[in-house]
């Protein structure tokens, strides 16, 4: 909503600002409450008093809470006279920026901001002089601080503060000049020196220093050195004033501004006719002479801004004369290709040209303006209606009875160019910007207040023109703005509204739909600050009838608006209204359920605000028919849904329009040739029909005929077809669905027809149309087929089971969807087959092009939705004794088995690791099937089922997900064993070490377990029981070996803090730590051999181990660590490309090699083999190892031949000639006694595929054919 005051922007919201308001107010309230909580101690002063204080003392005592560091670098600069520290500048401003939307609370602090040091910039200029060098560095970051309270605060606000010495005026004119010539350094806010804020505060000092009392001839000393002036020739003082402020009047920076404001407090005096008239020529040539250029664009900016600051502040007398030349520079460039290019240029052109219109009209009183009269809400709400009226009856213009009073024969001259002025007003409300509207309705405002009645009336009928049907967006939009402005000036009499409110309520309502969206809320929102102002200008007496036709569509748009400016804007202009006409039935009620952050929410306002506001008289109705006219039928998918749903709660109030009214308007509708019409129609018709259902209501047959056929009508008509067909596939399965839930009546026929359409979209390959079909399809089946005895002609099962190897993707999943919502007579006789192909569904399928991650997500969430629906019927009502012992024993052996396997899906395609939605949904599996085993198990008193294999596997497979690398998924792993380990309904027994767990995962601690640094110190303590190592061992090594840094960290200081808790105390426990973590990454590289998406992060995690002295002192267990990872490393590097592969392989056996123990030979030996591998960068990084390790275990080598190895492997470039590196590695190998064979074996097992291929073509010394490869293998 446009703000109430005249300079603020167009787009500001006046709900956020009062908003802001009761804030302030609730915390002044606070903070009172608080006060008078304390006990008042004997000879304590006076509390003061926050209700008789002023508003500065009130601002001064709850604001600016930092005031107390930014007083001590005041104290600190005044105590230095200058700037010590310049961050105390960035400091200060970063302070004042928090209150840019609410500058006025800083203002009781200016005075003792700005004066000490505008004091200091006063004081060093006139001890330094201009000529002094350092003057400008002690300014510049003062007048940093400055600025930024003007910006903050404004510019009056701030230069009522400024020194006003009448010698002051030739040292701040010199200052200026010396700045003047300075140049900024950087464009940055932040990194600013200070040149442009230093010119900005000597042009405002100036501007004040300009207003002295004296001609200011005696105040130039230059002229008592010179000849006297000419009488047409401006004092030289003035001359340089003129010059710099004509230079920045083409700048694009704020000077521009300044200096306008500057002119136009100099030229306005009553001695500068001279130089008044001189620039009044110099605009007149840069306003015809108009061009392209972009600095003259900038001048012309700043001649424009300066002539409208200059009609502001000068005499109309001397106005006058320059009105006709100035006008028609302006009606020419306003038409001008200039002024079509620039919004601001014709925001400056509306302004000076309403100007011109008010300085060509006498201010005169206007007789005819209505005066309202206000009281309180308290006082509105006691009186009498009766004394309302006689109280307001002395109003002028406030009654009826005085209408006719106006003075509309009221007589006066107006010039000629008025006329001209306000066309040119009115159409600047059309403009395309708002910021040009807006400042056109202003000047409508304005001008209409010095008309007569008559004329006053002729300019409201041209503006209510503006709301013709064939204008567009931008005149109704400035039309609302210049109504909203007539009606605050009170121009806007009661007799008027009849012709004003239809045109509002119109307004309030626009929404032209163009191309996918749809214009028209800057309308309402415009309209809704029209609404705003009639609530303050207009006593209660004559807005009674008008709140009556405002408040229902008011409220719509409070509820149902798309957009949150407008429901925010609407309820405030309501809540206006209730608070300032009085006593308006359920006004309170309404106005604190429509509140500000109620209505952030769109579909907390559709289904909760809305619902609650139609209880009331007078809203229902109007609720209903915006609903079902104009949302139902919006162009946006999701304002449609919710719109059903909105319906839908409204049927409560009245089932009988609903199902009268409501429903026969809209079946005809879901076969309109819109798209958005016959798609929210679809859903609305369902909607209502459940709705009625709950409500209780019966629909009579022949209702129930029509609406039975509303899908038939769709599938006869071929509406899925084309454009929107997947949009009405889905509201068609959403229809199906809520006509199951109210078992509507229908014909085998029907039947069939819509289970033929549920199974075309569950085919479909759209995941919400599958969704919304199976929805459906869970109510149509168990509502319509359950209960019928023949079922050999129509057997759904055998059908979704056969589609479940179907080799169209989508039909799987579709498939596996469906039957996990199959009711229990569907799946009784054949559960044995069922639940086998569920399993085989939920493993990855052999063929990669058959992979299919989303089928076996549905297939785990099938399986076990069925297991829940087999098992939650008594054993009597489906299953014999044994056959029912026979399905539990197959969700235990093979149903378990099959989602434990699904923790293992680590699938991955162009959307990243897909698996983890197949490992999230197995989870959750794990989770209700253990559920369904612990039941059986407590009724037949046995623990047959859940043994303590099952619950370790169980526990372990969790446990593995939450210390894995995905937040999301360790989130729901650590939720799903939390809700395992304090169920309340079911207890799950035979967990071990259940106690160390529930204190590693506490029940009501509301832990962030997506966080690493939440999650991985608690899990990594389950390193301690065997029964949960390995699980923990596989999930931290992927994390810790990963690319995320964070995570890393993390991971590997918690590991670390696990291997040091209790090194001081006990090293044999400490030992046995290393011992057991040693073992299970073996087990680790062991299980998942060949397997890079595990070694590659278990190869990375042993090195980071090494290099923090991890396994390597291990008593009796390093050499068989070292020998497994050995054994692992020599099938692991074998004919590998990967870099991060032979990079960690390559470190580790560097850091094996580097010890004692015997595998250090081996390794060295193994080491040695990549000094001649075919990637030049692998070459040197093993080269890099080798000489780690001749530095750390000169063993390997002999101390005699220590110097001779190191020498060689430092100056040969193995990044080179790979037949030389073949030399030089032969010589390292004789200098440490190692056989070629043993070299030999080792290069086969790590060259392999490269040397079988080399006996296929001729081997290359081309060193960027190998990168070539590299670079493919990348897949770059």
């Amino acid at each position: 909503m446009v703000g109430v005051l005249q300079n603020e922007p167009a787009n500001q919201s006046i709900t956020a600002r009062e908003e802001e308001d009761h804030r302030l107010l609730c915390l002044m309230a606070a903070r009172e409450v608080e006060d008078a909580a304390k006990p008042s101690v004997a000879g304590e002063e006076l509390e003061e008093d926050d209700e008789h204080d002023s508003k500065e003392a009130v601002f001064q005592r709850y604001f600016l809470l930092e005031w107390k560091v930014v007083k001590s670098i005041l104290d600190d600069i005044v105590s230095n006279g200058r700037v010590v520290d310049l961050s105390s500048v960035h400091k200060i401003r970063s302070i004042v920026d928090k209150y840019q939307e609410q500058g006025q609370l800083l203002e009781p602090y200016l005075e003792t901001i700005i004066s000490p040091l505008m004091l200091i910039v006063r004081s060093r200029t006139l001890e330094q002089g201009v000529k002094s060098n350092e003057l400008l560095e002690v300014i510049k970051p003062l007048c940093i601080i400055i600025y930024s309270l003007v910006t903050v605060c404004g510019y009056k606000a701030v230069i009522r503060f400024f020194p006003h010495q009448v010698s002051d005026l030739e040292p701040a004119v010199s200052l200026l000049e010396k700045c003047h010539g300075t140049t900024t350094g950087t464009t940055l806010r932040q990194e600013s020196t200070g040149e442009m804020e230093t010119k900005c505060v000597i042009l405002l000092w100036l501007s004040i220093l300009v207003l002295v009392p004296f001609d200011i001839s005696s105040v130039d000393t230059s002229i008592t050195d010179t000849h006297s002036l000419e009488a047409n020739e401006p004092p030289p003082l003035v001359s340089r004033i003129l010059e710099i402020s004509k230079e920045y009047l083409s700048n694009a920076g704020p000077m521009q501004t300044i200096a306008g404001l500057l002119l136009s407090k100099l030229l306005t005096r009553p001695d500068m006719l001279p130089a008044y008239t001189s620039f009044i020529e110099w605009t007149h040539e840069v306003l015809s002479s108009a061009t392209e250029d972009v600095i003259h664009h900038f001048r012309l900016l700043g001649a424009v801004e300066s002539l409208a600051a200059i009609f502001k502040s000068g005499s109309r007398k001397a106005l006058l004369d320059i009105v006709p030349v100035v006008w028609n520079d302006t009606s020419v460039l306003i038409k001008s290709t200039p002024a079509a290019r620039s919004p601001l240029l014709r925001k400056y052109l509306i302004k000076l040209t309403q100007r011109m219109g008010l300085t060509s009209l006498p201010h005169r009183p206007t007789t005819w303006r209505y005066v309202g009269k206000h009281t309180t809400l308290g006082k509105n709400i006691l009186q009498n209606a009766s004394l309302t009226d006689h109280s307001h009856a002395s109003n002028f213009g406030s009654s009826n009875s005085e209408q006719n009073s106006y003075p509309q024969n009221e007589e006066m001259d107006v010039p000629d160019i008025i006329e001209e002025i306000i066309e040119l007003l009115l159409s600047g409300l059309k403009d395309t910007d708002t910021v040009v509207r807006w400042s056109a309705a202003k000047g409508i405002g304005r001008i209409t207040s010095r008309l007569t009645y008559t004329l006053a009336e002729e300019v409201l009928l041209s503006v209510l023109e503006l709301f013709s049907p064939g204008e567009g967006d931008g005149s109704w939009h400035g039309g609302c703005l210049a109504l909203a402005e007539l009606a605050r000036r009170g121009l806007l009499l009661p007799v008027s509204l009849p012709k004003v409110v239809p045109v509002v309520i119109k307004a309030l309502h626009y929404d032209v739909r163009r191309g996918p969206h749809s214009i028209g809320s800057h309308i309402r929102d415009a309209a809704a600050y029209v609404c705003w102002a009639f609530g303050r200008a207009y006593s209660h007496t004559d807005m009674k009838g008008i709140l009556d036709q405002l408040a229902p569509h008011l409220l719509i748009i409070a509820c149902y608006d798309r957009e949150v400016n407008c429901r925010r804007a609407a309820a405030a202009a309501f809540q206006e209204n209730v608070g300032r006409q009085g006593n308006y039935p359920h006004g309170i009620d309404i106005v604190n359920t429509a509140d500000y952050f109620a209505l952030s929410s769109r579909v907390n306002s559709y289904l909760n605000v809305a619902v609650i506001i139609a209880e009331y008289d007078g809203y229902l109705y109007p609720f209903m028919e915006e609903l079902l006219f104009n949302k139902i039928c919006h162009w946006e998918k999701g304002l449609r849904e919710l719109a059903s749903n909105a319906l839908s709660a409204l049927v409560k109030y009245d089932p009988e329009y609903s199902a009268n009214f409501a429903l026969e308007k809209l079946i005809p509708c879901t076969l309109a040739s819109d798209l958005c019409m016959r798609h929210g129609a679809t859903l609305a018709v369902g909607e209502l029909v459940l709705a009625l259902h709950n409500c209780g209501y019966a629909l009579p047959l022949d209702k129930q005929k029509v609406v039975a056929g509303v899908v038939p009508a769709i599938e006869k008509a071929r509406l899925y077809r084309g454009k929107g067909g997947e949009i009405m596939r889905a509201a068609v399965s959403r229809f199906i669905e809520c006509i199951s839930i109210v078992n509507i009546t229908l014909t085998e026929k029907i039947k069939r027809s819509l289970l033929d359409t549920l199974n075309e979209n569950l085919r479909h390959p759209n995941a919400q149309i599958q969704n919304a079909a199976n929805e459906a399809f869970k109510h149509f089946v168990p509502t319509y087929f359950a209960k019928t005895k023949d079922k050999g002609t129509f057997d759904i099962t055998l059908r979704y089971l056969e589609q479940l190897t179907d080799a169209n993707v989508a039909v799987r999943r579709g498939s596996a969807l469906a039957i996990g919502v199959l009711p229990f007579e569907f799946l009784a006789t054949r559960w044995k087959i069922v639940l086998q192909k569920l399993c085989r569904s939920c493993e990855i399928e052999d063929n990669p092009e058959d992979r299919d991650a989303e089928t076996r997500v549905n297939s785990v969430k099938g399986l076990v939705l069925v297991c829940e629906t087999l098992t939650n019927t008594t054993e009597s009502s489906g299953f014999q004794q044994d056959e029912y012992t026979s399905l539990f024993a197959t969700i235990k052996t093979q149903v378990m088995q099959s989602l434990l396997n699904a923790l293992e899906d680590y699938s991955v395609d162009n959307r990243g690791d897909v698996g983890s939605w197949v490992r999230t949904a197995a989870m959750n599996g794990l989770e209700k099937c253990t559920y369904i085993l612990c039941k059986r198990d407590k009724s037949v008193g046995n623990e047959t089922l859940f043994d303590a294999d099952i619950a370790t596997k169980l526990v372990g497979g969790i446990v593995k997900q939450a210390l894995e690398k995905m937040d999301r998924l360790r989130e729901v792993a650590a939720k799903v064993l939390q809700r395992i380990l304090y169920n309340d309904v079911v207890f799950v027994p035979l967990i071990p070490y259940r106690e160390k767990l529930e204190k590693l995962v506490p029940k009501d601690g509301d832990l962030k377990w997506g966080v690493p640094s939440c999650s991985f110190p608690r899990f990594v303590k389950l390193l301690e029981f065997d029964c949960y190592s390995k699980y923990v061992a596989s999930g931290l090594v992927i994390s810790m070996g990963g690319l995320e840094d964070s995570l890393k960290k993390v991971s590997l200081g918690s590991l670390l803090d696990y291997l040091e808790a209790i090194k001081v105390k006990d090293k044999s426990e400490t030992n046995a730590r290393e011992s057991s973590l040693s073992n299970n990454i073996l087990w680790v590289l062991h299980k998942y051999k060949r397997r890079d998406r595990v070694i590659i992060p278990a190869l990375k995690t042993i090195e980071i181990l090494f290099s923090k002295r991890i396994f390597l002192h291990m008593e009796g267990q390093t050499g068989v660590f070292c020998g497994g990872v050995l054994e692992c490393l020599a099938t692991e590097l074998k004919g590998t490309k990967d870099f991060s592969k032979l990079y960690a392989g390559i470190a580790i056996l560097g850091y094996i090699a580097s010890i004692s123990e015997p595998p250090n030979t081996q390794a060295f030996a193994h080491l040695l083999s990549f000094l001649t591998h075919r990637y030049p960068k692998i070459r040197k990084a093993c080269a890099e190892q080798v000489y780690l390790v001749l530095i750390q275990n000169g063993e390997v080598v002999g101390e005699e031949n220590l110097e001779n190895a190191m020498e060689i492997v430092s100056e040969c470039c193995w990044e080179g000639d790979v037949e030389e590196a073949k030399r030089q590695r032969l010589k390292v190998c004789e200098i440490a006694n190692i056989e070629m064979g043993q070299i030999l074996m080792h290069t086969s097992r790590t060259s392999g595929a490269s040397s079988s291929s080399s006996q296929q073509k001729p081997k290359t010394n081309d060193e960027n054919a190998s990168y070539s490869s590299l670079v493919g293998s990348a897949g770059f």
